[in-house]
């Protein structure tokens, strides 16, 4: 199960979870997601696709009866709008292979000046055969 969540600081962060540049550690903790910040999934839309699903269907990789299907066109934006756990799993039996991010959003109060916004980007890149990056980055304005 990977666990990520964003922190209170407003700055560009750069997150490469895993070693290499085509490979992917599961076990990643960010914390302090807010909410009214976006997530912004990239990935090969004939490949992949990103489900959101409930607490139950998230650790068994259940697809069917999903809350909403994230894929449009391979760079799909999600807002975060009530503090709560949010589910992500892909789809396609990639689940199975650890393809799946939880996000815990918090009530966090923002600059008045500036308000935060935060894109996570997975980027998934098959290389050869089931070697897969994934790219976290923020941006924030």
């Amino acid at each position: 199960m990977v666990t990520v969540e964003n922190t209170e600081s407003r700055e560009s962060v750069l997150h490469r979870v895993g070693g290499g540049r085509y490979s992917w550690k599961p076990n990643v903790n960010f914390t302090g997601w807010a909410i009214h910040e976006y997530v912004d999934f990239g990935f090969n839309k004939q490949s992949y696709s990103v489900l959101q699903v409930n607490e139950t269907s998230y650790p068994n990789c259940i697809e069917e009866n999903f809350i909403n299907n994230i894929t449009k066109g391979g760079r799909d934006v999600f807002n975060l709008t009530m503090p709560k756990l949010y589910y992500f799993i892909s789809g396609r039996g990639y689940c199975f292979k650890r393809m799946k991010v939880t996000i815990f959003v918090q009530n966090y109060n923002h600059c008045q000046s500036q308000m935060a916004k935060l894109i996570l980007v997975l980027i998934l890149h098959v290389y050869y055969f089931e070697s897969i990056a994934f790219l976290f980055y923020y941006i924030l304005f």
